[in-house]
């Protein structure tokens, strides 16, 4: 008995795979998460630098900085993590949450995005089991978690993630894996022009700039992947998941309410939702009101 065999006679033996899987993809978006921004941050400096025509002056930095180097360490006294370190979650408990070498607390971030990915990986498989649809949800779902906590970390929906996972749903479209091409091109169409129409009459009616061009590239992508049809469910879920967050932070943290909210997450929330459950949604709506 293969792998693929095994995965499809045992319901079990595919979740726990796929949980698995979901904890190490999980450690690793916590490295792009952190170090990404960071390597944007120093190309954009090196490219306005040259432009200047002037020389790096800052001898701080490491000379390699990359998703793989310099390695992993702890941010109060620099020992390396090792790889018994660095297991996910489970070297979080055996630590207590502390650094081994100096005690530094450890942000509870760490396992907590490990356990995330594990579980709605879990979903996914749960949803599509032993399929190309899986594999293509779990990269599309993990790609969103990535964008998630990059956009709450920095405001930035960094084009190095939303075009590749924008070309990615129009060539599986191709293979009509969730949406026929034509489809998957009218939603990403679709989804970049409404929210780039939203931007410039929220422009021209405040002069303010309400949202960045990475949401419309965003959705977009979403548009590509699930299809035009899933797009009025995506926004209204993602304008509705807003409003509540944001009026929460205003309500119980005094958020001032002109600080920006960054919108990626909630298209990345309303996302997945249409991806596990918008046919239900859109079906039990066209029931409700009769259609």
């Amino acid at each position: 008995m293969n792998i693929i065999q095994a995965l499809e006679q045992s319901a079990l033996f595919l979740y726990l795979s796929v949980g698995i899987l979901g904890l190490l993809v999980g450690s690793f978006l916590n490295v792009v998460v952190y170090r990404l921004p960071i390597m944007l941050q120093r190309s954009w400096r090196q490219e306005c630098l040259s432009f200047l025509e002037q020389e790096e002056t800052d001898s701080i930095s490491p000379a390699v900085f990359n998703l793989s180097q310099p390695r992993s360490h702890c941010p109060t006294c620099n020992q390396q993590i090792s790889a018994v370190e660095n297991i996910p979650v489970l070297s979080y408990l055996f630590l207590r949450g502390r650094c081994k070498n100096c005690q530094a607390s450890i942000s509870i971030r760490y396992p907590s995005v490990e356990l995330i990915t594990a579980i709605l990986s879990i979903l996914i498989a749960m949803q599509f089991g032993v399929s190309i649809q899986t594999c293509a949800a779990l990269l599309f779902t993990w790609v969103l978690i990535c964008l998630t906590l990059i956009d709450l970390d920095t405001q930035l929906l960094p084009d190095n993630i939303t075009l590749p996972l924008l070309w990615f749903a129009l060539f599986i479209s191709l293979f009509n894996v969730f949406v026929t091409p034509q489809v998957a091109l009218i939603g990403a169409l679709a989804g970049y022009l409404t929210l780039w129409s939203v931007f410039w009459l929220f422009k021209l009616a405040t002069g303010k700039e309400g949202m960045g061009y990475g949401d419309f590239k965003l959705l977009a992508a979403i548009g590509a992947f699930l299809g035009w049809q899933m797009l009025p469910l995506v926004i209204i879920l993602s304008a509705f998941v807003g409003a509540i967050i944001g009026l929460s932070l205003i309500a119980i943290k005094g958020r001032d309410k002109n600080v920006p909210i960054p919108f990626g997450p909630y298209l990345s929330i309303a996302g997945f939702i249409a991806l596990i459950w918008g046919n239900q949604i859109n079906h039990a709506y066209l029931q409700f009101v009769g259609l």
